[in-house]
Protein backbone atom coordinates (compact mmCIF):
# COMPACT_ATOMS: atom_id res chain seq x y z
CA UNK A 1 0.00 0.00 0.00
CA UNK A 2 1.66 3.47 -0.98
CA UNK A 3 0.60 6.23 1.53
CA UNK A 4 2.16 9.80 1.34
CA UNK A 5 2.05 11.10 4.50
CA UNK A 6 1.09 15.03 3.53
CA UNK A 7 1.19 16.06 7.54
CA UNK A 8 1.07 14.51 10.80
CA UNK A 9 -2.39 14.22 10.67
CA UNK A 10 -3.20 13.83 7.18
CA UNK A 11 -1.94 10.97 4.46
CA UNK A 12 -3.18 10.18 1.01
CA UNK A 13 -3.27 6.79 -0.55
CA UNK A 14 -4.53 5.38 -4.32
CA UNK A 15 -7.43 2.73 -3.82
CA UNK A 16 -7.14 0.53 -0.33
CA UNK A 17 -8.47 -2.66 0.34
CA UNK A 18 -10.67 -4.37 2.85
CA UNK A 19 -7.61 -6.54 4.13
CA UNK A 20 -5.32 -3.57 4.55
CA UNK A 21 -7.50 -2.08 6.87
CA UNK A 22 -5.98 -3.94 10.14
CA UNK A 23 -2.51 -2.19 9.22
CA UNK A 24 -3.47 1.04 8.92
CA UNK A 25 -4.96 0.34 12.00
CA UNK A 26 -1.59 -0.84 13.42
CA UNK A 27 0.35 2.14 11.84
CA UNK A 28 -1.80 4.61 14.36
CA UNK A 29 -4.60 5.51 12.01
CA UNK A 30 -7.91 6.63 13.28
CA UNK A 31 -9.74 7.37 10.67
CA UNK A 32 -10.20 6.55 7.01
CA UNK A 33 -11.89 9.07 4.60
CA UNK A 34 -13.35 7.64 1.07
CA UNK A 35 -12.96 10.37 -1.83
CA UNK A 36 -13.93 8.19 -4.71
CA UNK A 37 -17.43 7.39 -5.76
CA UNK A 38 -18.52 4.16 -5.47
CA UNK A 39 -18.79 1.96 -8.78
CA UNK A 40 -16.26 4.81 -10.44
CA UNK A 41 -14.69 1.40 -11.68
CA UNK A 42 -15.12 -2.00 -11.61
CA UNK A 43 -14.01 -4.45 -8.95
CA UNK A 44 -13.29 -1.70 -6.68
CA UNK A 45 -15.06 -2.25 -3.15
CA UNK A 46 -17.30 -0.09 -1.80
CA UNK A 47 -17.45 2.47 1.05
CA UNK A 48 -19.80 0.21 2.98
CA UNK A 49 -17.45 -2.46 2.98
CA UNK A 50 -14.65 -0.67 3.62
CA UNK A 51 -16.76 1.04 6.58
CA UNK A 52 -17.93 -2.17 8.02
CA UNK A 53 -14.07 -3.41 8.13
CA UNK A 54 -12.98 0.08 9.51
CA UNK A 55 -15.68 -0.22 12.65
CA UNK A 56 -13.88 -4.27 12.82
CA UNK A 57 -10.67 -2.52 13.67
CA UNK A 58 -12.06 0.86 15.56
CA UNK A 59 -10.84 3.20 12.67
CA UNK A 60 -13.80 6.26 12.19
CA UNK A 61 -15.24 6.14 8.31
CA UNK A 62 -16.50 8.71 6.19
CA UNK A 63 -17.51 8.82 2.75
CA UNK A 64 -16.93 12.23 0.69
CA UNK A 65 -16.87 11.24 -2.78
CA UNK A 66 -15.31 13.92 -5.50
CA UNK A 67 -16.47 13.31 -9.04
CA UNK A 68 -15.44 16.87 -10.29
CA UNK A 69 -13.87 20.19 -9.85
CA UNK A 70 -14.58 22.83 -7.99
CA UNK A 71 -14.88 20.71 -5.11
CA UNK A 72 -18.14 21.51 -3.05
CA UNK A 73 -17.26 23.86 -0.02
CA UNK A 74 -19.66 21.50 1.69
CA UNK A 75 -17.65 18.28 1.29
CA UNK A 76 -14.34 20.67 2.18
CA UNK A 77 -15.81 21.36 5.49
CA UNK A 78 -16.58 17.64 6.34
CA UNK A 79 -12.88 17.01 5.66
CA UNK A 80 -11.57 19.62 7.24
CA UNK A 81 -13.57 18.88 10.59
CA UNK A 82 -12.90 15.36 10.69
CA UNK A 83 -9.54 15.50 10.47
CA UNK A 84 -9.34 18.19 13.31
CA UNK A 85 -11.63 15.93 15.32
CA UNK A 86 -9.93 13.03 15.01
CA UNK A 87 -7.46 11.45 17.48
CA UNK A 88 -4.88 10.63 15.39
CA UNK A 89 -3.99 10.51 12.08
CA UNK A 90 -6.12 10.61 9.36
CA UNK A 91 -6.06 8.62 5.76
CA UNK A 92 -7.73 10.04 2.62
CA UNK A 93 -8.12 7.86 -0.52
CA UNK A 94 -9.29 7.67 -3.74
CA UNK A 95 -9.06 6.10 -7.09
CA UNK A 96 -4.99 7.41 -6.98
CA UNK A 97 -4.73 9.93 -3.79
CA UNK A 98 -4.89 12.97 -6.26
CA UNK A 99 -8.68 13.63 -5.48
CA UNK A 100 -8.08 13.54 -1.67
CA UNK A 101 -4.97 15.24 -1.57
CA UNK A 102 -6.60 18.14 -3.57
CA UNK A 103 -9.84 18.36 -1.13
CA UNK A 104 -7.22 18.67 1.58
CA UNK A 105 -5.16 21.40 0.01
CA UNK A 106 -8.66 23.31 -0.44
CA UNK A 107 -9.96 22.80 3.30
CA UNK A 108 -5.63 23.60 4.51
Amino acid sequence: MQITTVTESYSVAPQIQPGQLGALAEAGFTAVICNRPDNEEPGQPTAAEIAAVCQDFGLIFAHIPISGMPVPADDVDQQRRIIADSSGPVLGYCRSGQRSLLIWQASA
